[in-house]
């Protein structure tokens, strides 16, 4: 990130909820590139290893190719997923202009299942504001759908 950057407003997605699901069963769900593609969007490359690099496709626009470029930052089994998300390209504005953000997955283990605690962190304003009111919502759809899929018997 530019200086500029760094002294602009930055706003982070955060959603916080509790899954009748172990530790272990939603770990699977967000590792598994398999069960990745049925909650998220297909991952290429994925593996829960850090310094891994992957990406996932998205729909391009203007001068994006919807390539979102992925690395894994932080992993500890069953407690913690950290990986960057990177796309954007610098002559878009609005949406596919350049994003350069973190996903942060915890999970904790409570008495009724797991608290799992998503932050998507470091959305630049204004340059951002379209990825992050698309991605806001988009995000509380996607962790419903990482409860279905945890919730199957595998």
């Amino acid at each position: 990130m530019s200086a500029a950057e760094l002294k602009a407003e930055t706003k982070d997605i955060v959603l916080d909820d509790v899954f009748p699901h172990t530790p272990e069963t939603i770990w699977k769900a967000l590792t598994s590139a398999q069960l990745i593609a049925r909650w998220l969007m297909p991952p290429t490359g994925f593996e829960a290893v850090e310094g891994n690099n992957f990406t996932y496709q998205t729909k391009p626009g203007g001068n994006w190719d919807g390539v979102i470029h992925c690395r894994v930052l932080e992993v500890i089994p069953n407690r913690r997923l950290v990986y960057a998300w990177k796309g954007g390209d610098e002559r878009n504005i609005g949406y596919g202009a350049p994003l350069d953000t973190v996903v942060t997955w915890s999970l904790t283990p409570v008495e009724s299942g797991t608290r799992i605690q998503l932050i998507h962190a470091g959305f630049v304003m204004p340059r951002n504001e379209s990825a992050y009111t698309v991605m806001s919502d988009g995000w509380k759809k996607v962790v419903r759908q990482l409860d279905e899929i945890s919730g199957e018997d595998k």
